[in-house]
């Protein structure tokens, strides 16, 4: 896929960094690292970020990767970065095909005294799935070369296509209970004399995602329709799946695709009169211009569903949360089905 040589260009970047930077890495880890023996917590992206904020309070010293308000997906680590992952305790991230650049810098430190929590490890992870109307990215096939004793050979990709798993694990509060609960049990394990604090507040904190959940689920179980519509990437897998939902979009979550064919769009447009839906998505960060399109040809209001993998650098500094975001989303979805 398209997104595959910004991955193998960002791994070999990996490389390089560590090796330019190794030998400063290992002179700040050998000093002090802790702030009164706080431990070092480093996630990538913003859930993580969240739900440890959320167990951990001040008792960590907690970093996210991603600055507020980047795309998640051409997100690229600086010699920084890689110190700040080399001399942490707990280190949290996705664990999915955008996050291939972790495996190089994992395989080149010393992780024997480190945490590390990919999150689609921590739940039920499904394949990204191509629906009707999709446009699904273009790969490169039947590129023809030579090996080494100068045989012609097809490439393989004409008949091999690897799935990938779809990332966004933590769109379904249910999910985000079960991630939650593994950063809990985690920071209890690397910090027994603070255990107490967290397993208070992760209880505290699992109480009101459990009332998150009961809520989507009241609100899509007596929903007069099913079926939501994405002018945008869809991101909300586990979501739909957890509450029983259809859906239909422009691409899969993690496209690195922002413009749709005129098909595409015809066919998001034609399945909204023809289900007389009265709502079309968009993600945040978004452009928004295909949204705004079909808004324009069908009456259909535009909405933002937040799938909380980055926030703005304005929401950042006021402290929204998960919860937050995922609030807003449950008076959209709605709005959507109702």
């Amino acid at each position: 896929m398209k997104r595959f040589l910004p991955i193998a260009l960002t791994f070999v970047m990996v490389s390089l960094l560590f090796a330019g930077f190794s030998m400063l890495s290992r002179d700040r880890r050998a000093a002090p690292q802790r702030e009164k023996g706080k431990l070092n917590v480093v996630s990538t992206i913003f859930p993580g970020y969240d739900f440890t904020r959320e167990i951990a309070g001040e008792k960590v010293n907690l970093t996210m990767l991603l600055q507020p308000g980047s795309e998640t997906h051409s997100f690229e680590p600086t010699p920084q970065d890689i110190i700040k992952i080399q001399n942490c305790d707990l280190f949290i991230y996705t664990g999915g095909d955008s996050d291939t650049w972790v495996k190089g810098i994992l395989g080149s430190i010393d992780t024997s005294k480190m945490r590390i929590l990919p999150m689609v490890d921590m739940v039920d992870a499904v394949e990204e799935e191509i629906k009707e109307g999709m446009e699904e990215e273009e790969h490169e096939h039947g590129d023809d070369h030579e090996d080494d004793h100068g045989h012609d050979h097809e490439d393989d990709h004409d008949t091999e296509h690897t799935p990938e798993i779809d990332e966004h694990v933590w769109t379904s509060p249910v999910n985000a209970i079960r991630i939650a609960e593994a950063i809990a049990n985690a920071l209890c394990e690397l910090d027994a004399k603070n255990a107490g604090i967290y397993k208070e507040r992760s209880a505290a904190y699992i109480e009101k995602l459990e009332e998150l959940n009961a809520s989507f689920r009241s609100v899509t179980q007596n929903a007069k329709r099913k079926t939501i519509i994405f002018g945008d990437r869809f991101p909300f897998r586990y979501f739909v799946d957890e509450y029983g939902l259809d859906y239909y979009a422009a691409f899969p979550g993690c496209s690195t695709e922002t413009e749709a064919s005129a098909k595409t769009v015809a066919f998001l447009m034609d399945k909204i009169k023809a289900e007389n839906i009265p709502v079309i998505f968009h993600i945040e960060l978004s452009n928004e211009r295909m949204a705004d399109a079909i808004c324009e040809s069908t009456g259909a209001r535009k909405l933002m569903l937040h799938s909380a993998h980055n926030v703005t650098k304005e929401d950042f500094e006021k402290g929204v949360s998960y919860l937050d975001l995922m609030r807003r989303n449950l008076e959209n979805v709605r709005e959507a089905l109702h």
